[in-house]
């Protein structure tokens, strides 16, 4: 018994942070890639403290990590090292890109970076 609630208790802050959609279209946009934290709210049409209050969420839960150059930080995901976890999330992010919101997302983030 001890064991299940310790793997519910691991897997909380997972679903937690897959459980707002605007934590899920910031994971979208990372996917496979590291983004400037200068294009999120501009990409999605949110705020910038906001964007920064889920970011940070994203950190403390592990699944998303920041490196900084200059001023400006680069966001990108890391997966989790338990394998269930990152199945959880890898299919989460497979699920999301067939949504047609995220793929604007996606091709708001291409223009404004001129790829």
């Amino acid at each position: 018994m001890r064991q299940t609630l310790a793997t519910a208790r691991s897997l909380t802050p997972l679903f937690t942070a897959l459980a707002d959609p605007t934590r899920l279209r910031l994971l979208h946009l990372m996917a496979g890639r590291e983004i400037c934290v200068c294009y999120f709210a501009e990409v999605l049409g949110e705020s910038q403290p906001k964007i920064s209050r889920h970011l940070a969420y994203l950190r403390r839960t592990g699944i998303a990590v920041a490196r900084r150059e200059g001023k400006w930080a680069h966001y990108r995901i890391q997966y989790p090292a338990h394998a269930g976890m990152a199945a959880i999330l890898k299919q989460t992010l497979a699920t999301l890109h067939k949504d047609p919101m995220m793929r604007m997302d996606l091709q708001r983030l291409r223009e404004r970076q001129g790829s």
